[in-house]
């Protein structure tokens, strides 16, 4: 099985949820005409980091959100990948994934589990508890979002249940951009698994971010990646390299998690 992957890396308006709608679907609209499988959106795409309006600007329990995805998934039969988005909730508010299938079915909710201090998330948001695995297709997959690239075994956890494709939504900033990739290159060969990574470019009040979109195969190469500025990249993952970096090289076979 093959999937063909859009990854819209896009700019975001800061704290303006209404043009960033507007500019999401353009982009959707301009994936749809490649005929991917998989569109991926970046973290935060509704809002941007204006963490301290979250409470004025986040999608009561993501309905408007949902809403959004669905109808454009089941118009250009295509399963979404919807980057993350603030949702309102009686409990707080989290930073919450939400993938969307090409029937416009709602198939996961992932809230972000590991929160960034560094941009005071921990001060706004709230830590998700819930895995990030879904399928799609009959494939086993996963959804990350940022921050958490960096808890190697958050991934693992998911890849020893079977996920062969790791999605991650980010906005990472420019200064550690050598981290992003050295990080996600890793992620893919330890767990031998495809990676596809999609950060916002474009800049906030606060930061500057580093753009390189990258779509990585089991063994650690790249794929495709973007450049710093808005791009829509393109790029196909044969899944069956998945079984044969697994068998060539038995990782999960020789764990031996009980010294862990």
């Amino acid at each position: 099985m093959k999937w063909k992957i859009a990854c819209l890396q896009m700019e975001i308006a800061f704290g303006q949820p209404d043009i960033n709608f507007q500019v999401a679907e353009q982009w959707i609209e301009k994936a749809a005409q490649s005929k991917p499988d998989i569109v991926v959106l970046p973290e935060l795409w509704t809002t941007g980091y204006d963490l301290t309006r979250l409470q004025e600007i986040s999608d009561e329990e993501a309905e408007q959100t949902i809403t959004f995805l669905k109808a454009l998934a089941k118009k250009h039969h295509i399963h979404l990948i919807g980057g993350s988005i603030a949702k309102k909730t009686t409990e707080g508010i989290y930073n919450t994934m939400l993938i969307i299938d090409k029937e416009g079915k709602l198939v996961k909710e992932y809230d972000k589990l590991h929160l960034f201090q560094l941009m005071d998330e921990h001060h706004y948001l709230q830590p998700g508890e819930k895995d990030g695995l879904f399928s799609l297709d009959e494939k086993v997959c996963a959804g990350f979002i940022c921050y958490d690239i960096r808890f190697p075994e958050w991934q693992r956890a998911h890849t020893i249940r079977g996920a062969e494709v790791l999605f991650i939504s980010a906005e990472w900033p420019k200064p550690r951009l050598s981290h992003w990739r050295s990080l996600l290159i890793s992620r893919a060969i330890e767990n031998q698994a495809f990676v596809v990574a999609v950060n916002r470019s474009g800049s906030d009040p606060k930061n500057v971010f580093a753009g390189h979109s990258i779509i990585i195969d089991p063994w650690g190469e790249i794929i495709c990646e973007a450049g710093e500025e808005k791009e829509l990249l393109l790029g196909t993952l044969d899944l069956v390299k998945v079984t044969e970096a697994r068998s060539q090289i038995p990782v999960f076979e020789d764990r031996r998690p009980e010294y862990y």
